[in-house]
This record gives C-alpha cells, sequence and structure tokens, in this order.
C-alpha cells in the first residue's frame, strides 16, 4: 500500500532555532498533534481536519533533492508531531543517505528508540515545562538515547518553568545540548539569563527564535 504524508506546508528558510540557527533548511511541516501546548504557535496544524495535502514518499524526496540542487543542507522535518505518521520511518530512511543532514522536532511526548538505528537523523525533542499544560505527558526515557549532535529544548514562559527546567536537567543529566527558550511575549530573555548564572548553567544555551524577530511573529513558512 502506497504511503501517504499529510503534508501541511514546505519551505525553505533559515534555522530559527537549535545548533544550526541562521543556515537555510528545508522544512517538511506535517499536520496532527497529541498535545495541546498552551503557548503553540502551529496550532493551525495539530487539528484533524488542518489545511494539507496528501503526499507520496516519492514526492517529499523530489523536494528535499530540489532543495539539495539548490544549495540547501538541512532539511528539518517538523508539525505537529512528525513521529505519529506512519510511514516516517521510511521516509527517514530515504532521506539520510541522500547525504542531507535530517532532523526531526519532536514533541517530547513520543517514543523516539525505534528511530535510533544505523545512519538516524538528528533530533530536537522538547521537554514541555509547566505553562505549557503538558509536562504529564514528556517521556523522559528519550533524553538517555540522545547525543551530542541532538538537541532538548525547553520553552520557558514563568519563573516556575526555569526552576523546573534546573531540576529537569540536573535529574537527567543529557548529553546532548539543551536550550532554554522564552515563550515569545511571556518572559524577558534577560530573565532567563539571570538564571542561568544564578544557577550556574554554563552547558545550557539560551535561544532566540531567529524567524520571529526577522519576520512577524505569525508569520507563516518562514
Amino acid at each position: 500500500m502506497k504511503q501517504i504524508f499529510r503534508l501541511a506546508e514546505n519551505f525553505v528558510s533559515i534555522n530559527g532555532e537549535g545548533q544550526h540557527a541562521g543556515e537555510l533548511a528545508l522544512f517538511l511541516r506535517f499536520t496532527g498533534c497529541n498535545l495541546r501546548c498552551s503557548w503553540c504557535d502551529t496550532m493551525w496544524a495539530n487539528t484533524k481536519g488542518a489545511p494539507h495535502r496528501d503526499t507520496s514518499l516519492e514526492e517529499l524526496v523530489g523536494i528535499v533533492k530540489t532543495a539539495m540542487s539548490r544549495g540547501v543542507n538541512n532539511v528539518t522535518l517538523t508539525g505537529g508531531e512528525p513521529l505519529l505518521h506512519e510511514g516516517m520511518g521510511s521516509l527517514i530512511e530515504a532521506l539520510v543517505p541522500l547525504g542531507i543532514r535530517v532532523e526531526i522536532e519532536t514533541n517530547g511526548s513520543v517514543d523516539i528508540s525505534p528511530f535510533i538505528v544505523g545512519n538516524r537523523p538528528v533530533f530536537t525533542v522538547d521537554y514541555k515545562l509547566p505553562s505549557s499544560g503538558m509536562e504529564a505527558h514528556m517521556r523522559k526515557e528519550n533524553i538517555p538515547l540522545l547525543n551530542e549532535a541532538d538537541t532538548m529544548k525547553m520553552v520557558c514562559g514563568s519563573t516556575e518553568d526555569l526552576q523546573r527546567a534546573y531540576e529537569v536537567i540536573n535529574e537527567t543529566k543529557p548529553r546532548c545540548k539543551v536550550y532554554l527558550s522564552p515563550v515569545f511575549g511571556d518572559i524577558e530573555p534577560a530573565e532567563i539569563v539571570d538564571f542561568m548564572k544564578g544557577k550556574g548553567l554554563g552547558n545550557v544555551r539560551l535561544q532566540l527564535q531567529l524567524h520571529k524577530f526577522i519576520w512577524d511573529p505569525h508569520k507563516r513558512g518562514v
């Protein structure tokens, strides 16, 4: 049976976050998510009836090859929650051998172990903090699976979130890079920096979403 993916949008822009922030990347956004975070900025792609086009694996590979021919070295599979899609493993297996850096943005509630095989992709895994309303869904078993090429992202909207992030970091001792990112408009980056200084978080990085400073924070396709 032919695999069909619900593709909400695809576009080339810069990575707004993470270890390759500022680099050109192709974004493939898929619909559907099992969480409902209070501060979600892609809620439009999460509902059952979200706008999309049914796309085959072959079409997706073609989109990636076209981007590569234009000098793009990164592809980000995002959502929604991309790992909920049946066949995502097949897509990853098709993309990694092309030589492009394949990054999966996942919400922290889905088991990533089935995708940690062979020439695996790079993961950016969220850990949802209290203000998201979704911390109970976090799968801490994912964290030991992450290595230095991977990222754990912790979106902070309050002082309570910062304290909880500190506790989780101390408890799980991740080997990957850890980024604290402010909920846009809810907490000042300076407050996060002060917290990092106060707690001696020398291995943690502040992350600002570049695309929200370059373009309108609500603009799609950037």
